[in-house]
């Protein structure tokens, strides 16, 4: 099988990650993305214990776009530390590897 890379990232709010899900696919740094709904986040920042209503983002791409998929979300992000999580994982569908690929091409 072949690998994809899934990038998932978090923001504060929904219009911010319209912005970085649409600016990845058109810059054919991800094949798609996906805005899921609202979670709650608490997490220990600036030493408290902070609880924040946020937006996921996950983001399909070829392993190597990953580098610069990475340097997008981290510039492009409204958090002075953002959360990039990369995984990769084996795809089920070789047609669904090869749209992934063509798709993330400059």
């Amino acid at each position: 099988m072949e690998q994809i890379s899934v990038v998932t990232t978090v923001v504060d709010s929904r219009s911010v990650a319209d912005v970085l899900a649409a600016a990845a696919v058109a810059g054919r740094l991800a094949a798609c993305a996906q805005v899921g709904g609202q979670v709650d986040s608490t997490y220990w920042w600036r030493s408290a214990v902070e609880t924040t209503t946020e937006w996921s983002v996950l983001f399909k791409t070829a392993p190597d776009r990953v580098p610069a998929l990475v340097d997008h979300i981290r510039l492009s992000h409204p958090y002075e530390v953002p959360e990039v999580l990369v995984t990769r994982v084996d795809s089920g569908n070789p047609d669904y590897t090869v749209w992934v690929h063509e798709q993330t091409r400059p």
